[in-house]
């Protein structure tokens, strides 16, 4: 079976056409666009059997001839195409094949070639916009506002009505309920504060559970006596089990022991048997950086473990907490997105939410699983919650047009930048590069996306913004929702990001300017 990674590239730096003539240009095109229509085909032809849903044909196959597209470096004739006044290639996404057709009957008309086809009509290019729109309402439901709004809830919800209210009357489109916390009886007070809440509004709000997924933590810990925090240059002893600490003392804290390195276990121990020496380890999401140097290093107790060194932490230090998460960065980690709990939590999830938010998913299989535990439940129902997945590790990125046609092939779909995790997975300065990527990938298969971690943040904590989280704010309405977190000023940051989002939505569609006229000056 040929894959995308075996088709063969072309630079287009060194395209054997002369770019600088129309005519050049135009043959460029012409060969482009049939080596993007074959390699399009192939690619669609491979995905066709898991697409059940016949509204999603036509953005699998303008996600196959987007893929196709991009395999190639276009810098040079987008550069080449300006002179002429003619669009560039980059804003092409939902709209692969109309785009191509319409700059080459442009340059057809500029070199006096006759025409072998007609200009695309306007309808061509809106169709991929109308069925993201279409998509996003499935998903989120209706909104005067292009860009919805995610709020994540606290305990708190389930027993102040006022607030979930507030929330709704605020801008707010959709709640999430993480069932990493507290239990059923929490989220179905929860719940029926959102539908009492929606009828006194009289609007609608959607309700997005995040199931927990594996959860790769560090567990109780033991520190040296003089030693509260860890530095650039300490150790720490990652065993298989909980250190002994002392009985009369809570292991739900760091306990000073007569160590000579701090100390600390992985919930999920089978993950030490896959690292090796110079395997990254971050810890309390890359607050702590390390680096393994002794896989079999022989611990206190007399059991094998790991020796980290600390190779980038505060210069003030860092304090090494239980329950803090763990990233294995550069390891494969062949774990189940749905625990036992994520199972059980399925049978409540399942009939009351609207949307399953899915962590730590990275290979179609994983979608296959949560499908198949859904059919188990619900079979052939038309009213299965959709999926949204959390995007968090470099496989999932790798993985995600497949990702795409396995799960909204099937049902209504959409993804979430997990940008916390995906961070501290692929590396802070890489996460721009890959949340655009992810972007245009989701907009060329017309996939709604939550843009999501940290938006907002000082606002919802303290009331009042920083001036990079407002600019961020801003370019979320790329996205077609953002995620808020909890906090004790998440309602005025719904009212401020409600604002800014209708503001951008004038200005910006996606990454294409409006240009609406200019009031500044």
């Amino acid at each position: 079976m040929q894959t995308l990674t075996s088709i063969p590239k072309t630079d287009y730096q060194s395209t054997p056409f002369n770019l600088s003539t129309p005519q050049g240009l135009l043959s460029t095109l012409q060969e482009l666009r049939q080596t993007v229509e074959t390699e399009g085909k192939l690619t669609f032809d491979q995905w066709r059997s898991h697409i059940e849903r016949p509204e999603f044909l036509a953005s699998a196959l303008n996600l196959a001839e987007y893929l196709a597209l991009r395999r190639h470096d276009l810098r040079s004739l987008q550069v080449a195409l300006k002179p002429w006044g003619l669009s560039s290639l980059g804003r092409i996404e939902a709209r692969v094949i109309a785009n191509l057709d319409a700059v080459i009957t442009t340059l057809e008309v500029i070199c006096g070639s006759e025409s072998h086809q007609n200009r695309p009509p306007i309808e061509f290019f809106l169709e991929g916009d109308r069925i993201l729109q279409q998509h996003t309402e499935e998903l989120f439901g209706d909104s005067q506002r292009r860009v919805r709004i995610m709020v994540t809830l606290d305990t708190d919800a389930a027993t102040d009505y006022e607030k979930v209210r507030e929330f709704m009357r605020s801008g707010a489109n959709c709640m999430r309920i993480n069932c990493a916390h507290d239990t059923p009886e929490i989220w179905e007070n929860m719940i029926k504060n959102i539908r009492h809440a929606e009828q006194e509004t009289g609007t609608t709000c959607k309700i997005m559970m995040d199931l927990g997924g594996p959860k790769i933590r560090t567990g109780s810990v033991l520190r040296p006596l003089d030693k509260k925090r860890v530095f650039l240059g300490d150790h720490i002893l990652l065993s298989r089990s909980l250190p002994v600490v002392n009985e009369k003392k809570s292991a739900s804290k760091a306990i000073p022991s007569p160590v000579d390195h701090f100390q600390t276990c992985c919930t999920i121990p089978s993950i030490l048997d896959l690292l090796e020496v110079d395997t990254p380890v971050f810890i309390d999401d890359g607050k702590i950086q390390s680096r393994v140097v002794d896989p079999q290093y022989l611990l206190p107790d007399g059991e094998l473990g790991l020796l980290l060194e600390v190779i980038n932490a505060s210069p003030k230090g860092v304090k090494l907490l239980p329950e803090k998460g763990m990233n294995f960065p550069d390891t494969a980690l062949s774990l189940s997105p749905l625990t036992e709990k994520d199972l059980s939590d399925l049978d409540f999830v399942g009939t009351h939410a609207d949307i399953i938010g899915y962590s730590f998913v990275q290979r179609p299989a994983d979608i296959e699983l949560l499908q198949q535990e859904l059919d188990k439940r619900f079979g052939a129902s038309l009213c299965r919650p959709a999926i949204v997945a959390k995007i968090e590790t470099a496989i999932a990125v790798a993985n995600l047009p497949e990702l795409i046609i396995y799960a909204a092939g099937k049902q209504s779909f959409g993804v979430m930048i997990a940008r916390g995790d995906l961070a501290v997975q692929i590396g802070y300065q890489r996460l721009a590069e890959i949340q655009e990527e992810i972007l245009w990938l989701c907009e060329a298969a017309h996939v709604p996306v939550i843009w999501a971690t940290q938006v907002l943040e000082s606002l919802v904590k303290t009331g009042i913004p920083s001036r990079g989280e407002m600019t961020d704010a801003a370019m979320a309405e790329r996205a077609e929702c953002v995620m808020l977190n909890k906090g004790a000023f998440v309602g005025k940051a719904i009212a401020i990001l409600d604002d800014v989002l209708t503001r951008m939505e004038a200005h910006q569609l996606k990454k294409t300017p409006q240009l609406r006229a200019l009031h500044s000056w």
